[in-house]
């Protein structure tokens, strides 16, 4: 098995709203929209990965209701599976150099938004699976 000594990135998520911490490794804004009120100085990122943020529509629909949160994972999911949209997963693992990753969301639902999404979709694409 190829991947079998591989080790899985560290993978966190944090609201854009925290100040970042020097344990937070390589930073990664995954929204469309750049958080109200914060400055790149303050976000101290080291990539704005606003392609892997779900789409304008996805996002407006699903509103953090929670009541939809089961059919956004799916729907999310569905439009990260793609050969271009794997792609740049595999560059973001790239790109963070075997650091620790905090993925960084403005959402304020910190149980129903895309970083949660997007960290289990990470993981499972850095394991070699094929299916998102």
């Amino acid at each position: 098995m190829p991947h079998a000594n591989r080790k899985s990135p560290r993978i966190l998520i944090q609201r854009a709203y925290v100040d970042p911490g020097p344990e937070d490794g390589y930073r990664v804004l995954v929204d469309r929209i750049w958080p109200r009120g914060r400055s790149k100085e303050t976000l101290k990122l080291d990539q704005w990965a606003r392609e892997l943020a779900p789409s304008a529509e996805l996002r407006e629909w699903f509103g953090h209701d929670p009541k939809r949160w089961t059919a956004f994972q799916q729907r999310y999911r569905a439009e990260l599976d793609s050969e271009a949209m794997r792609e740049r997963i595999q560059q973001l693992l790239r790109d963070s150099g075997g650091k620790q990753i905090t993925l960084v969301y403005g959402a304020k639902d910190e149980e129903h938004n895309q970083a949660i999404v997007l960290r289990e979709v990470l993981l499972h694409l850095h394991r070699g699976r094929d299916q998102i």
